[in-house]
């Protein structure tokens, strides 16, 4: 299986760059994933495709300001072997929380963050000092600090929107679901951007049950496939955890015969990562780093809702992997030649 194989044509202007006004009001393809027959609806439409007995499962993730521009501040050895090098800008993205404020980040450039560097941020307000480097490059950091991180990392930080979105986002709830609750993504769980308080009362009021899992979107979201084989892929590890009460509204919709219909990847590889062979989801926590790509057997979503990935992605591959590489090629093809928006702030797909 080549990497290639998930390759289309995109046109630039296609990828959106600003979210819409009304978040429901976007445009939604619908797949049937057996005939590959499709249609093209609104998003808050949607709930015409919900029946009674369904469970909706959104990931309630929060984006953090995980961007951090900062300084590096030499120290007398550094200044003696290289003169330029101190005030030299560095760019911090915390993937993932440690102990003792310690976090996973990804850093740029990483030549001048090297073992033992000092970074300082909002002069001097915090401060970070890499202790050392880590999987496929990333860089632990440990930070110093007076306050509360949280409050600190909200004045300083910027919401890290992905390297294809150029404009300046004017509300950073806008890179946030409605329904976000517990800090810790590097980036959003997009399909549940389209949703509004107002559509998410009117599907429960259909009798369909919301349930809630966590995952904390990290690295992967923005690591292209780099290989020819897809198998020779790594994912990047991400943390998630699913309430025994969130379970049990999953499990008690499966055994009644009602479909589990997952909102984003991140949901989807949730429940995939902490489900027996039955399809039946256990509570708890830990960390995931599953790779769906065709050939994988699902063993409890039904459906999905997902916006439109990039192309040679490991999103799209999930998204084959689900429906059917040639169905989705034909539908993203589709999409291109109506002018869907793509990405992030992009239109929505609904495949069942």
């Amino acid at each position: 299986m080549k990497t290639h194989d998930f390759y289309y044509d995109l046109p630039e202007e296609l990828i959106a760059q600003d979210p819409l006004e009304d978040r429901s009001g976007s445009r939604l393809l619908v797949l049937n994933r057996t005939s590959g027959a499709f249609e093209h609806r609104i998003f808050y439409e949607i709930k015409s495709y919900l029946n009674k007995g369904d469970c909706l499962v959104l990931n309630n993730t929060k984006v953090i300001p995980a961007r951090l521009i900062g300084e590096k501040v030499s120290n007398s050895s550094e200044v003696k072997a290289d003169q330029d090098i101190h005030g030299a800008k560095i760019e911090l993205l915390l993937l993932k929380r440690k102990e003792n404020d310690i976090w996973e980040t990804l850093v740029k450039p990483g030549k001048k963050a090297k073992p033992g560097t000092i970074i300082s941020f909002g002069n001097g307000i915090l401060t970070g000092r890499i202790l050392d480097v880590v999987d496929e490059g990333n860089r632990l950091v440990q930070f110093t600090y007076k306050g509360i991180f949280e409050e600190i990392l909200d004045k300083l930080g910027q919401m890290p929107l992905p390297p294809y979105i150029t404009h300046e986002l004017a509300d950073k709830n806008r890179y946030q679901t409605v329904y976000a609750k517990y800090d810790g993504s590097a980036a959003a769980p997009t399909a549940g951007l389209h949703f509004t308080q107002e559509l998410l009362e009117e599907i429960k009021a259909i009798g369909v049950d919301v349930a809630y899992v966590t995952l904390h979107v990290g690295l992967g979201t923005f690591r292209p496939v780099k290989v020819e084989n897809v198998l020779e892929h790594h994912m990047h590890s991400e943390y998630y955890q699913i309430l025994q009460e969130e379970a049990d509204k999953i499990n008690n919709a499966k055994k009644k015969g009602g479909r589990i219909i997952c909102v984003g990847t991140t949901s989807c590889r949730t429940l995939e990562s902490s489900s027996d062979e039955d399809g039946y989801i256990k509570a708890g926590k830990g960390d995931t780093s599953i790779f769906i790509y065709p050939g994988y057997q699902f063993k409890v979503m039904d459906g999905l809702i997902t916006n439109f990935h990039l192309p040679e992605s490991t999103l799209l591959m999930l998204v084959s992997a689900f429906a059917g590489r040639e169905n989705i090629l034909k539908v993203y093809n589709e999409a291109v030649k109506e002018r869907y928006r793509f990405f992030s702030f992009g239109d929505a797909m609904l495949i069942i």
